[in-house]
């Protein structure tokens, strides 16, 4: 659960994006009009990066089983007499059906076919203007008199790789580092052999070294299963972040080591380890949903918000986004930083006289 658990689960994450983005989305076109301009209209769709026309249907009944069959993400329709209106000036119009249910394959659909249809039909007005005797760069002028200059600031490339994978993986080692914390500890007490671990007299600082060498086999083996990730996510996969990814580096240290800690803590509290793996999960599992990757923390309630902030992974990925995807100064990150080493430390020294005190009462060894 600290070796090849670990780094099995984490190059399964790895694996599902490695795409970065969903590309050849499979799209099917009903083309009830047959004309040139319709089948120029299919192969611009074709050559979009994100769809793939993977299937010609000849009716409405075909494309409804296609789509509910999920053999189709969706359907084009160019209705019959699409390119006698375009000839004759008038409106003419695509059907795009698609199943919403699927939230992001339907928004590069979405994306790739607006694209396609507003590319044909400025190219249908410019070769029509240009007939006319205007001249070309009046023409561009007069099909976009207001253009709009879009700048992503993050995940410029919409990678999925390097913005969900990147989150998800130290979200799965923060899940296992305080379920190993918690078993480390926790399973001396269920075995009822802490005596054998702890010396005897127990004082606090050979305690603490004794609960130092338990848990430092978890960080080492986890904190080399998280390097290997971020280093493969990152320059492995010739992704070089503008920040400093040695920050990163030590954050992610730092979260481990406050899992870790944070689980012994658990079982040393409760004096149980069933008890120490249920508040594990209680704390870990939901560390992902509420730390505003997914959903952003400025539109959570304020309950849900105050429980984000409680959450150590919240403050943990703040600092990987500030470094690997906005070139935050130092500075910003810093106190994360620090919050997370002193917060590990601090956990370790509330267990040390936990243990102590556990370590005289026999009555409460091998409780599950």
């Amino acid at each position: 659960m600290i070796s090849w658990v670990p780094a099995l689960g984490a190059l399964l994450l790895w694996w599902i994006f490695s795409a970065g983005l969903p590309t050849q989305l499979p799209v099917g076109v009903l083309d009830q009009d047959h004309s040139a301009l319709s089948r120029q209209l299919v192969r611009l769709l074709d050559a979009a990066p994100g769809l793939r026309v993977a299937q010609a249907l000849s009716d409405p009944a075909q494309a409804q089983s296609a789509l509910r069959s999920d053999r189709l993400h969706a359907v084009v329709v160019i209705p019959e007499g699409f390119s006698e209106d375009v000839k004759r000036g008038h409106a003419a119009q695509v059907v795009l059906l698609h199943n919403a249910q699927l939230g992001t394959h339907s928004g590069l659909i979405q994306r790739d076919v607006r694209t396609v249809v507003g590319t044909l039909s400025a190219g249908i007005e410019m070769a029509a203007r240009n007939k006319r005797g205007e001249p070309a760069a009046t023409v561009r002028v007069a099909m976009e008199p207001v253009r709009s200059d879009l700048v992503t600031l993050f995940n410029p490339s919409l990678n999925y790789e390097q913005f969900l994978a990147a989150a998800l993986i130290p979200a799965l080692l923060h899940i296992l580092a305080m379920t190993a914390g918690a078993w480390t500890v926790g399973r001396e007490l269920r075995d009822g052999s802490i005596a054998d671990w702890l010396p005897e007299p127990a004082r606090l600082g050979s305690v603490t070294g004794a609960l130092l060498g338990k848990l430092v086999w978890p960080l080492l083996s986890l904190g080399g299963v998280a390097s290997l990730a971020l280093l493969g996510l990152t320059l492995g996969r010739g992704w070089h972040p503008p920040g400093q990814l040695g920050w990163v580096w030590l954050g992610l240290m730092a979260l481990l080591a406050l899992s870790i800690a944070l689980g012994a803590l658990a079982a040393t509290a409760t004096r149980s380890l069933r008890t120490a793996l249920s508040a594990t999960g209680f704390i870990t599992a939901p560390a992902f949903a509420f730390s505003g990757v997914g959903f952003p923390l400025v539109a959570m309630p304020a309950s849900a918000r105050a429980w984000a902030e409680a959450l150590p992974y919240t403050h943990y990925i703040r600092l990987q986004i500030e470094q690997l995807q906005m070139a935050a100064p130092l500075r910003e990150s810093a106190t994360t930083l620090a919050a997370l080493g002193l917060g590990a430390a601090l956990l370790l020294a509330l267990s040390a006289p936990l243990l102590i005190r556990l370590r005289g009462q026999p009555s409460q060894w091998g409780r599950r």
